[in-house]
Parts: C-alpha cells; sequence; structure tokens
C-alpha cells in the first residue's frame, strides 16, 4: 500500500491556526542583529514573489524591533538629558553664552566617543547607550568647575584672559583628579570575564573614553572660549533668575559656614553620626531582591504545554488547539506560533510551545507579566491535566541556556540515584513556595515494547538474533530504499519505505504475531516473533541526558511573584545539601542564568573593591599623600546608602543594571570631595590654619559643588522616568546614580570637612631643604 511520506508524523507548526513551517534566522557571531534582521525581511520580500498562488511567506516574529524601540528611546534620553542639563547650567550661570560654553563639552565628549566606538568595532547595545546617557551629566562636570571658577575670577574685576589663565590653572589639578578617579574605577571591571565581561567592557570603555574626552575639552577649549566670549551676569545687567539665584546661593553659603563651624567643633560626634548613618542604611542591602536582570516587558512570552507520556501527537494536538482557542479570545494578544515535538530539539511529541505575541504595550492594560499569570492560570483550570509553564524571553540575555532565573542539574554516577534525589530535591523546592513551574527534562513511564530474544528457541527454529533484530526493524519502524527505488508522481520523485501496516504494531500481543524468515534457505518457514522471543509491555525513560559526560538531569523554574533569584537559588543550594549524601559523587551545580547570576555578582563587586583600590592609588599619587584619599574616599559609603535607600524606595532590585550604577556612582561622587580637599590645601597653602582654610575654601566651592550635581541628577532623570522600551533595565540605573548622589553630596560638605580637620594630625612634615 502505497502511502504520502516516508516518515511517521513527528513534528506540527502552526501559525494563527494555519499550517506553517517555521525558519528561525540566528545571526552569526559579531554580526548586528538589526542589520541581519533588515536583510532578511529584504530578502524574504524576494522569496515572496517567487511562491505559487495560496503559500505566503513573512517576517512573523521580530526580536530586533524591541532592540530598535529600545535604542530610539535610548537616543530620545539622551536628548532630554542634554535638555535638562543645559536648564541646569543656565539657573546657575544665569547666561547663554556661559550655558552654551558649557553644553559644548556635550557634543565633543558624545561624539568622540561614538568615534572611539566605531574604530573599537563597538555596536550600539544597551551597554554602550547606557553609558553615553548616564555621561550627559558627568561630562559637563568638568566645564561647570572650570567655567564657574573662570566666571568667579572675572567677577572680581579681572579681565577676561586674566579670569580664564587663573581660574583654570587653579581648577586643572582637580578636573585632572576627578576624571581620573572615573577612570580608576573602570579599570578592573574593563577585564570583568564572561559573557557579562563583555558588555561591560564596552560600557567602561565608552564612559572612560567620554570623560578623558570632556577633562580634554575642559582644560582646553573651555578656557579659550571664556577669553574671547565670556560674558557673565553679573557683568552686565544680571536677570531675575540669576538675582534669585546668587541671593539663594548667598543664604545657602552663609548657612553653611554657620553649620560647617558647628560641625567641626563637634568632629567626633559628626563622623559618629555618619557612620551610624551608613551602617543603618545597609539594613536596606538585605532587603532588597537581588536578580541577574529585571523582567522586561518585550510584548512575548512562551507559554510550554506538557501532556502525559506516552501521548500520541495528534492528542497534544488537540490539547494545544484548545489552548489556542482560549489565547486568541484574549485582547492583549496579537499573533500565535505553535509547534509541538520540535522544541528544545528534544523530539517527544507530548510537548511543544506556543509563541505568544502580544500587541505594543501602550494598546493595552496589562503589563506581560499579569497577562503571563492570567494566561497560565486559566488555562490550568481549562487543560487540568496538563503540564502548563511560561516563559519570560527578556531573561536569556546573558545565559547560552533554556534562559530560566534558575537553571541546575543534579549529577552522578547511578541513574536510578540521580532520579531520587532530583525528585526529592524538587519536592522540596516546591514545599517552599518559591518557585513556579519547576519543570525538568527527565519524565518516566515512557511506554515501551521491549524484544528479548530466547538464544535455545531460536536455535531450535533456525531464526538468528541478528535476522531477527534487522525484521523487527523493518516491520516496525520501517525500511527507506535507495535511490535505486523512487518512483514518479506529479514531475516528482519519491522515495520508498516499507513497513507493516499499523494496526499490525499497535500493541505488544500484535507484535508478537509478527512472522519471521528463518535461515534455512528457501524452503524454510515463517515463524512468528513470540515463538523465539520474550516481548513485554514496560516503561522507561522520555530522555537520558550527560552534562560533561555525567548522567545528570537539568531541571529549571521561574521565581516565585513574592521572591528573588538570589533568595531562591539560596534555597536550591540549602536544599541540595539536605538531601545529597555527602562525598558520595552526587552533586548540585547551578547552570544557565543561575550561573551567570553568581559570576556576575562575584566579578562586580570584587571589581568594585578593587576600582576603590586603584582609586586610592591615583588620588596618593596625585595629592602625594596617604591621607588625603582617604578623605577624598569618605564620600563612597554615603552614596551607596543613598543608592540603597533610593532603590528600596522605589521598589527596585538589586541586578546587573543597578549594580552599572553603582560602578559609575563610586567614580563620581569624589569629584565633590577633590573640590572640597584641593582648595583647602591651597587655602592652607597660602598661611591658613586648617580649619581657616575649610571656613574659607568649603564654602567657596558649594556653588560648583552643587552644580555638578543637580547636573549629574537632571542628566539621569530621564532613565528613571520608566517610560518606553528597556525601562526596566535603566530605571535602576539612573535611580540609584540620583539616590547617591543627592545623599553623599549632603553628607559630604559636612563629613568630609569633619575628616579632613582630624587627619591633619597624620600628616607628614614637609622636609625643609638646608643650603
Amino acid at each position: 500500500r502505497i502511502e504520502e511520506g516516508i516518515s511517521d508524523l513527528r513534528q506540527i507548526s502552526r501559525f494563527n491556526g494555519k499550517t506553517a513551517v517555521g525558519l528561525g534566522v540566528v545571526k552569526q557571531h559579531g554580526a548586528n542583529a538589526v542589520e541581519v534582521s533588515k536583510l532578511v525581511t529584504e530578502k524574504v520580500a524576494q522569496i515572496q514573489k517567487a511562491l505559487l498562488p495560496g503559500y505566503h511567506v513573512d517576517v512573523r516574529l521580530d526580536t530586533t524591533q524591541y532592540i530598535r524601540d529600545s535604542v530610539r528611546e535610548l537616543n530620545l534620553t539622551l536628548l532630554y538629558s542634554a535638555i535638562l542639563t543645559s536648564m541646569v547650567c543656565y539657573l546657575f550661570l544665569g547666561a547663554w553664552s556661559s550655558t552654551i560654553n558649557v553644553l559644548l563639552a556635550i557634543p565633543t565628549s558624545i561624539v568622540g566617543a561614538f568615534s572611539a566606538l566605531h574604530f573599537l568595532g563597538f555596536t550600539l547595545n544597551t551597554f554602550t547607550l547606557l553609558g553615553l546617557s548616564l555621561a550627559i551629566g558627568i561630562v559637563v562636570d568638568d566645564a561647570i568647575m572650570m567655567l564657574e571658577n573662570i566666571v568667579r575670577h572675572f567677577d572680581m574685576g579681572k579681565t577676561r584672559r586674566k579670569a580664564a589663565l587663573e581660574g583654570s590653572n587653579e581648577i586643572t589639578f582637580a578636573a585632572l583628579a576627578t576624571t581620573l578617579a572615573i577612570a580608576a574605577i573602570f579599570i578592573p571591571v574593563i577585564f570583568m570575564q564572561g559573557v557579562v565581561g563583555r558588555f561591560f567592557y564596552q560600557y567602561g570603555i565608552t564612559v572612560t573614553v567620554a570623560v578623558f574626552l570632556s577633562l580634554l575639552e575642559a582644560l582646553t577649549l573651555t578656557p579659550m572660549r571664556s577669553a574671547r566670549f565670556l560674558h557673565s551676569g553679573k557683568s552686565g545687567n544680571p536677570g531675575w533668575t540669576l538675582k534669585t539665584m546668587d541671593r539663594w546661593m548667598d543664604f545657602l553659603s552663609e548657612g553653611y559656614r554657620k553649620l560647617l563651624k558647628g560641625c567641626l567643633n563637634h568632629r567626633g560626634w559628626v563622623m559618629i553620626a555618619s557612620i551610624l548613618v551608613f551602617l543603618s542604611s545597609l539594613a536596606f542591602l538585605s532587603t532588597l531582591k537581588k536578580e541577574l536582570i529585571p523582567a522586561q516587558d518585550q510584548a512575548l512570552f512562551l507559554l510550554s504545554i506538557k501532556t502525559p507520556v506516552g501521548t500520541a501527537i495528534q492528542a497534544t494536538d488537540q490539547v494545544y488547539r484548545q489552548a489556542e482557542e482560549y489565547l486568541k479570545k484574549q485582547p492583549e494578544v496579537q499573533d500565535l506560533y505553535t509547534t509541538i515535538g520540535n522544541f528544545q530539539n528534544n523530539n517527544v511529541v507530548n510537548a511543544g510551545v506556543i509563541y505568544v505575541i502580544l500587541k505594543d504595550p501602550k494598546k493595552r492594560s496589562l503589563t506581560q507579566r499579569e497577562i503571563m499569570d492570567r494566561s497560565k492560570s486559566d488555562l490550568k483550570k481549562l487543560l487540568p491535566q496538563q503540564d502548563i509553564a511560561t516563559q519570560d524571553l527578556s531573561l536569556t540575555g546573558f545565559s547560552a541556556s533554556r534562559g530560566f532565573p534558575i537553571e541546575f542539574t543534579v549529577e552522578g554516577p547511578e541513574w536510578k540515584k540521580v532520579i531520587d534525589y532530583t525528585k526529592a530535591i524538587n519536592e522540596k523546592l516546591v514545599a517552599t513556595g518559591y518557585v513556579e513551574d519547576l519543570n525538568t527534562d527527565f519524565q518516566e513511564g515512557m511506554p515501551e515494547i521491549r524484544v528479548k530474544p530466547n538464544r535455545e528457541k531460536e536455535a531450535a527454529r533456525g531464526v538468528s538474533t541478528t535476522t531477527l533484530g534487522q525484521e523487527v526493524s523493518v516491520l516496525v519502524g520501517g525500511q527507506i530504499f535507495n535511490a535505486n527505488t523512487q518512483y514518479p508522481k506529479d514531475d516528482h520523485r519519491y522515495y520508498i519505505r516499507t513497513r507493516s501496516e499499523p494496526h499490525q504494531t499497535a500493541s505488544a500481543n500484535d507484535i508478537k504475531k509478527l512472522l519471521l524468515s528463518n535461515d534455512r534457505g528457501t524452503g524454510g518457514t515463517l515463524v512468528p516473533l513470540n515463538e523465539v522471543a520474550d516481548v513485554e509491555l514496560t516503561t522507561g525513560p522520555q530522555l537520558i541526558s550527560r552534562v560533561n559526560r555525567a548522567r545528570a538531569i537539568p531541571v529549571y523554574a521561574n521565581v516565585a511573584n513574592n521572591r528573588s533569584q538570589q533568595e531562591v537559588l539560596e534555597a536550591v543550594v540549602r536544599t541540595g545539601q539536605e538531601v545529597l549524601p555527602t562525598h558520595s559523587g552526587y552533586s548540585l551545580k547551578a547552570t544557565g542564568s543561575a550561573e551567570a547570576f553568581h559570576d556576575a555578582f562575584r566579578g562586580l563587586f570584587f571589581a568594585l573593591i578593587l576600582g576603590i583600590v586603584v582609586a586610592y592609588m591615583v588620588l596618593a599619587s596625585q595629592f602625594n599623600s596617604f591621607v588625603h584619599p582617604v578623605t577624598v574616599l569618605m564620600a563612597l559609603p554615603f552614596s551607596l546608602s543613598g543608592a540603597l535607600v533610593a532603590l528600596y524606595l522605589t521598589h527596585q532590585s538589586l541586578s546587573l543594571f543597578s549594580i552599572i550604577g553603582l560602578i559609575l556612582l563610586m567614580g563620581i561622587v569624589k569629584k565633590n570631595s577633590i573640590l572640597l580637599v584641593d582648595f583647602t590645601n591651597q587655602r592652607r597653602a597660602e598661611g591658613l590654619s586648617p580649619t581657616q582654610a575649610l571656613l574659607e575654601a568649603c564654602p567657596v566651592r558649594l556653588r560648583p559643588i552643587l552644580m555638578t550635581s543637580v547636573a549629574t541628577i537632571a542628566g539621569a532623570i530621564p532613565e528613571a522616568l520608566n517610560f518606553g522600551a528597556g525601562a526596566e533595565t535603566r530605571v535602576p540605573m539612573a535611580i540609584s546614580i540620583i539616590g547617591g548622589v543627592f545623599v553623599s553630596t549632603l553628607l559630604t560638605l559636612f563629613v568630609v570637612p569633619c575628616v579632613y580637620s582630624l587627619f591633619t594630625r597624620f600628616e607628614r612634615p614637609e622636609k625643609v631643604e638646608v643650603a
């Protein structure tokens, strides 16, 4: 009997209910994903023209659309940051000429950074664009410090040229020190390993290049322009804005001087209070959720359904059709692509996945996570006998595995014990309530028919084991003949496959009746299979998996709504220690995103600590002192306090992106301390005592400190407003910077002078040269 097709049906694919063939395109290493998407779209349009009527080919799922939307939002963020920064500069300087002088540092630094990205072969990705957008408020700092000091000398009655020379000389050391301090933080980050390290390398290089270019601009072009085009609001007819700001700054400076004098008289109490503030803020460290990356609304998620082991693909298909009917009725769903039998290359017919493509977030009222939870809950009621789970694809960016936030393997020498230990671990994890959608590749109970040859019976009936194996294989599985046995049909040539009729191998009893030929020549007889072999129906595992050549069972799960990734991973480790015997060859190992989580956090915290050490060494060489760098670095604990409090109040997590903000924060908050310490040293060089120098220098430096801090905060505000694609990654970074700069600025103004005053007793006395 001739039938269409030479193999059994093992895979089914549909798009919006219509039979389809899905083709996935993966870019090569180093290729631009957006450019690949553009070329694929153009090629698909060409292919469509050559198709027969009734057939259609189109790009139905383009994950690079989210990349394009995110990049567009980041470009807008760059523009908004520049506008807010310009408003801050005008507010403090009161003259558009001075404001434009400062703002020219932005194109110099940003365009120069783009050039560096081009020659280094970097791409415009989330990390490079985040670095540039956050650098907007930083690259103007050097120009602000330089111009503010030049304007201060100009308002003393000096000529533009003299004010530019003396003002720039006075601030050159502080500008150089702040830039090198920022760069020092990123030196260890650049050398991080792994996937996360590759992104941080580009991020660190981008920010470092931008701040070095801003320093070059501040030391050369800003004084040059000031010597030719400087106009101060005070020198002409000051407007209402500048008058109000001057009165406000005079009031703040005088109040700051009085408060600082009181703090210097009670330095010990100030230090104790500051330490208590820092220690109390560390309590937020334990309350913050910790995860590798926050979930993003990419308008796409996966819905997987597993039917009981042994279910035929036709029965599995009916289950998926019910799920599709439900999803089609949901107003937030745009398209559905279903694939059964070939997901994750497992080739199992009782499992598959539905790619649920949602409408744009602006066109729906529910978030992606809310839709995922509702769909899973409703389908579990509709299909109570099936195993239903969802997966957020936005969490798969730093993993080469399945991309679930919780992934681990249970490994060991004996397969049966590995199975038992995995079951025990999974049961304990489910009981904690920490995980959702806990699943594994291993499934027991797969029906199988085992044929065991009986050698005595084979010998008696003249059937060899080789003949038995070959003929059972052909009768049950079929055999495809070679190219010489093709037959033509409709101008095509088809291969020929022979096998028994389906009803002849439907059950174990049917297989027992299969007839085999004996090996006694042409005069031999046909022998029933059950007369030469034992046939029994049993069960076995659907898949047998290995990791690094050892028997292993992979387990993966989602994190429950009220838990963090770190909390669940700690529970996994504890459960593994409770279940697995020690020193027995059995182990539990984190894989995929879970492994990336541990590696990223270890690497980032190590880089953060090493960056502080490098910054200390750089500052020590610049100040030629072991004491003053400690004073400068006193701003760092308070920046951490501010960031933790801000993240807690805004319900953000401590993730890869918020730690990026912390690292950048460690670089920029030192500039306030450097301004205070450097200007105090200059006043002491004129013969003032430490206390007198502090009381004179610190109020003078208050205006540039507030100006640079407010500019930095203003530059980060657009990222913190949580709008547009990719906002979930930008917000925690911006929030940590805003909170850290705000708190550290307030406390640095009082704590650093007190520390400076206390540490003067440890300064090395100057050597006196004797002629």
